[in-house]
Parts: structure tokens; C-alpha cells; sequence
């Protein structure tokens, strides 16, 4: 037997008929005449040479098992071709067909998550590319072509390829383990030099070799800020960390914020990143936007 070629409206009526449970709930759904919905499933069934829907001993229409078989390829196909065309409306429109993200490994993963979130509710059209990194390697993402959009530090002067924004700035703190022994009271000057600092490394030529708010001499450089969270909590060294990131830590015990008399902790600014020879699509203007709402930038 040959087959013939459902048209798109074809499978359309029959989702809309399977979902609504009638002809004329379909219709009523579609604006069309109930004689049209009904014609538009004659002709899906005389294409496909099957039977979709069971009309006899009930007045309402039944799905047979050769139409619970094909419902979901015919919700398939429909889906597929709706994304393709909010798709190509959104490339009329101006909005960018993908999108590539580095996003600063201070930054809270609760606001990259929430911001993400949204972002695939109002641009699921966008394809977003996310990374994540620490210090310089934020900016060279950018630099180098990688990415189009970085939420990153300040730890780079500027830079004359790249634009920058405000989005706000996330509070470093010192902190240990309780049974470190800088978490004593009274910690005298030129202590934090003796005791092991645990620091976050730059995988960056743009910034390779500077320190930041390096005390001690004594070192272990890290490149994941969650390694670096797991040996705090050993006690292992000291060093600084975002609020936000330990906060639990410190309610329950297992971390406490050092009282040193240098203040190693600071601000730590964040600014939205993207080339100046580019210009920033709706998408990516939005999640400039989000990330600053979200960071608490006025």
C-alpha cells in the first residue's frame, strides 16, 4: 500500500481533536466548521491508511491503538515546526539564534540559576552556551572570541577591545575551620603570614602571575573555588571566600569569619563584559539587565 503525505494542518486537527476529546471542541479551538475538522481526519486517515479514532458506540471520538501510536510523532512534528518558526520570527525580530555566556565563579550560583531560569523562559529560541571561570579567564573569554557576554571581576585593568557595565559586586570574607589558629580572639599583626593561605589561581595569561589579596607567603593556589571551599572546611589553610557561598557554613559551625587586624576581605566588583567592536542583542542586553537586578546594582 502507499502511503500519502499528512499535510501540517492535517495533524494539527487530529492533536486538536485527541486534546479536546471532539470534533466540535476542536473546532471551536481551531475557528473552524466541525465539517472541516471532520474532513481534515478523514483525509489523515485515507493518507495514512489507518483508522485514528474509534466514532463507533460513542459519541464521542476514541482514539484507536494505531492513534495513540502516532499521537506523539504528530505532537513531534507540530513542535518541531513551531520552534522553526518563533525561531525565524525572533531572527526577523533582531535577537541573537545563540548566545555564548562566561559568568564569574564568584558570582552565587543561586542568581545564575534563577537568571538562566528566566532567560530560557523568555528567549527558548536562544541557544545558550554557559561557562564558567575565575579571575582574568572571565575577561579573555570575551577577548578572544569565545564568548559574547561575560559577568566578571575586577581583576583586570582595562582593556581597550572590551565594554563594560556595572552589575554590581559580591562581599569576600576570611574565613576557617574553628579550630584553625586564626579563629582565636586577639590575633596580632603579621599572624595571617604564618598559616597557610588557600588561593584562587588565574588560568589567564592576562593576569598571570599578580596576586590578589595574597598575605602569607605560604601558599597552596587552587583553581576551583569548591576545591578551595572543601579545604577550608578541613582546615586546612585560610583564605577568602564569598559571603553567600559559606553562609551556611558559618550559621552551623563548620566555617567562621576571620578578625584579622590587615582586613583581607574586600568587594568584589562586578561588571557586565562584551566586545566593543560587537553590539549586544536583545538577549543579551536582557541578561546584562537580570544579572544586575539579581546582584542588587542600582
Amino acid at each position: 500500500m502507499k502511503l500519502g503525505e499528512p499535510s501540517l494542518d492535517q495533524l494539527r486537527i487530529f492533536i486538536a481533536v485527541a486534546e479536546h476529546g471532539s470534533f466540535g471542541g476542536a473546532a471551536k479551538a481551531m475557528g473552524r466548521a466541525v465539517s472541516a475538522v471532520s474532513y481534515g481526519i478523514a483525509q489523515l486517515e485515507a493518507q495514512l491508511g489507518l483508522s485514528l479514532f474509534d466514532r463507533e458506540g460513542s459519541r464521542r471520538p476514541v482514539l484507536t491503538a494505531a492513534g495513540e501510536g502516532l499521537l506523539a510523532e504528530a505532537r513531534g512534528i507540530a513542535d518541531g515546526v513551531d520552534a522553526l518558526l518563533a525561531k525565524t520570527r525572533s531572527l526577523h525580530a533582531g535577537q541573537e539564534p545563540s548566545l555564548t555566556l562566561v559568568v564569574d565563579v564568584m558570582v552565587p550560583g543561586e542568581i545564575t540559576a534563577h537568571v538562566l531560569g528566566e532567560f530560557r523562559r523568555m528567549f527558548p529560541t536562544c541557544a545558550l552556551t554557559l561557562r564558567i571561570e575565575g579571575l582574568g579567564a572571565v575577561a579573555a573569554c570575551v577577548i578572544d572570541g569565545g564568548s559574547d557576554l561575560a559577568i566578571g571581576g575586577p581583576v583586570i585593568g582595562d582593556q581597550p577591545a572590551l565594554e563594560r557595565r556595572a552589575v554590581g559586586e559580591i562581599d569576600l570574607i576570611p574565613v576557617a575551620a574553628p579550630s584553625h589558629p586564626l579563629a582565636r580572639p586577639g590575633i596580632a599583626p603579621g599572624e595571617s603570614r604564618r598559616h597557610l593561605q588557600l588561593v584562587l589561581t588565574d588560568r589567564s595569561p592576562l593576569t598571570e602571575g599578580r596576586e590578589f589579596s595574597v598575605l602569607s607567603p605560604l601558599t597552596w593556589r587552587l583553581g576551583d573555588l569548591g576545591a578551595k571551599h572543601s579545604l577550608l572546611k578541613e582546615g586546612l589553610g585560610w583564605g577568602n571566600m564569598p559571603r553567600a557561598m559559606v553562609a551556611a557554613d558559618l550559621a552551623s559551625g563548620a566555617l567562621v569569619e576571620l578578625d584579622l587586624p590587615e582586613r583581607p576581605g574586600a568587594h568584589y566588583g562586578l561588571n557586565a563584559l562584551w566586545r566593543r567592536d560587537t553590539r549586544l542583542g536583545p538577549a543579551a542586553s536582557w541578561l546584562v539587565d537580570a544579572f544586575r537586578e539579581g546582584l542588587g546594582e542600582k
